[in-house]
Parts: structure tokens; C-alpha cells; sequence
């Protein structure tokens, strides 16, 4: 009986330690991003798409310039990155789940889950060094021989290489989804005359279909977090266009640039990090609730 006590208390202390730590961090950023907000403009921050960090410099008669924070650029960056990164993700994590799940043999998944563990194991720095030795060539050449200009370091070669390195998340939950149907349902299916193709689109697909968007969710939380990739094939230039050819950047590789250098720790330039970092900790947060909500509302569906 103590030893049960003993074990529970341990339980207990690592749960609330990590419950403790996840709030501390919070607090830390919050706080932090306040006291950006004391000085910046929270509507500049916002709505405008300047981002001049390094603006403030001493002048000749010795007053000093002011950096312009305008985070919208950064924003549209992230979003269309990851977007591209979705749409290469989607279709292949999909397609990918619903052979294991369906039409793969036992031996086709002994060979083929390795490999999709293996390549979600990969350091991201070795998607960022193939994106920039082999994706953003093919790019610049492809795109070069239809009379467009195409950058070396582009929106389309981080996004595309992201969607490669999501796409064994999307796959592995949307598997556990689809694998998750109700037996019966796909028994009935097949005895009422229904070929193979037609119980997935039928039956299989609209059954997972809360799991799966759930999974593609889980992989954009994912992909609006990454930073490695974008520093490598997209640049460091604050971009606010529609052309996926053309370079930009994210949230997170300007946290990481605000932090380096030798300015002061309550500089505007540093605590603009806490700033994106808090923008980012809520846009995720919000999709990663709503990730949980749909998983929830799938897992009560299979109870009923």
C-alpha cells in the first residue's frame, strides 16, 4: 500500500511539474510581449506590413531612428508557406493512410511504416539542405523554361519541402483513423455488393473524416512552427506577396534573428520576439484545440 502511495506521488510531482513549467513559460512570454506592446503599437504590429527591426540608428545630431514592427508581412509569410506545405501534404498523407489502412498487405506495412517513421525522424536542417540543393534548382529550371522567374529561395521550395517532411504525421493518425471504422459497417458494405474502391469513398472516408482533419490540423501546428527550412530555401526578407516563386519568411525565423546580436534584452528589437513568439503561441494553441475538439467528437461517434 505505501508503495502504490510512493509511486502515485511521483506520478503526481511529474504531471504537476510539467503543468507548472508549460504555465511558467506562458507567463514568461506574455509578460514579456507586454512590454513590447508598452512600446510599439499593437495596431502596427498588426496591420502593417513594414517589418524595419533594425531601423534604429544614431544620426547626426545624435538622435536615434526607431525601428517599425509592421508583423502582417510575417503572418502572410507563415500562412502561405504552410498553406503550400498543405497542399503537398494533404493528398500524400491521405493516399498514403488509406493504402496502409485498406489495401496494403501485412508485408507492404512491415516494409512501409519504418520508412514513414524513419523519414519523420529526420532532422529538419536535412529537408532544409535537400531543399536547397535539389528542390530549388529543379524549380528555378522548371519554371525558367516556361519564361518565369523563379528565386533560388522561394515560398514554393520551404513549403513544398515542409509538406514532404509533415506528411508522415498526417498518415500515421489519419491510418489510426481510418483503421478505427466500424468493422461491422464495412462488413455491411461489402455484403450489399460494394467493391473495394467504393467502401473507402463510401463508407471509410466519411466515417475517419473528423480523425483525418484532425491529422491535417496536428501537421499544420506543426508546420507553422518550423524554422529550419525556411531559413535555408525561403529566406530572411519580410515578403508580402502572392507569388510562391518569390522569397519570404515566417513568424519563427524572425524570433530566432530578434534574438541574436548584441542589443539590449528590454530593446524593442529583442522583446518584438516575445511578440511573434505569443502570435504564434495562440494561432497554434487555437488550432490545436480545435484538433482535440474533432478527435473528441470522432472517438465519442465510435462509443455510440
Amino acid at each position: 500500500m505505501m508503495k502504490e502511495r510512493v509511486i502515485k506521488s511521483i506520478l503526481f510531482l511529474c504531471a504537476f511539474v510539467s503543468v507548472v513549467i508549460s504555465f511558467a513559460i506562458m507567463l514568461t512570454i506574455l509578460i514579456e510581449a507586454l512590454k513590447f506592446f508598452s512600446k510599439e503599437s499593437v495596431f502596427t504590429f498588426l496591420f502593417s506590413s513594414q517589418w524595419a527591426a533594425d531601423a534604429a540608428f544614431t544620426l547626426a545630431d545624435g538622435s536615434t531612428g526607431h525601428g517599425v514592427f509592421g508583423a502582417a508581412s510575417l503572418f502572410w509569410g507563415t500562412f502561405y508557406i504552410s498553406v503550400i506545405a498543405m497542399i503537398t501534404a494533404l493528398p500524400l498523407g491521405i493516399m498514403c493512410a488509406v493504402y496502409l489502412g485498406v489495401f496494403a498487405g501485412k508485408r507492404s506495412k512491415n516494409y512501409l511504416k519504418p520508412v514513414l517513421e524513419l523519414i519523420a525522424g529526420i532532422p529538419t536542417v536535412v529537408f532544409g539542405f535537400f531543399a536547397v540543393i535539389i528542390i530549388a534548382p529543379s524549380i528555378v529550371w522548371v519554371f525558367h523554361a516556361f519564361g518565369m522567374n523563379a528565386s533560388y529561395e522561394s515560398a514554393l521550395g520551404a513549403g513544398f519541402m515542409m509538406g514532404i517532411m509533415i506528411v508522415p504525421i498526417v498518415a500515421s493518425l489519419s491510418q489510426d483513423c481510418i483503421e478505427a471504422v466500424n468493422v461491422k459497417r464495412i462488413q455491411g458494405a461489402y455484403a450489399l455488393g460494394m467493391t473495394k474502391k467504393e467502401v473507402v469513398f463510401a463508407v471509410i472516408l466519411p466515417e475517419a473524416m473528423p480523425g483525418i482533419i484532425a491529422a491535417c490540423l496536428l501537421g499544420l501546428s506543426r508546420a507553422l512552427g518550423e524554422t529550419m527550412i525556411v531559413v535555408m530555401a525561403a529566406s530572411l526578407r519580410p515578403n508580402m506577396s502572392l507569388n510562391f516563386l518569390e522569397d519570404m519568411t515566417t513568424i519563427t525565423v524572425h524570433i530566432v534573428q530578434a534574438l541574436q546580436g548584441d542589443q539590449a534584452f528590454d530593446s524593442s528589437l529583442t522583446l518584438s520576439a516575445f511578440s511573434l513568439g505569443l502570435a504564434l503561441f495562440i494561432i497554434t494553441l487555437i488550432i490545436n484545440m480545435f484538433s482535440v475538439y474533432l478527435i473528441n467528437k470522432f472517438h465519442k461517434g465510435k462509443s455510440l
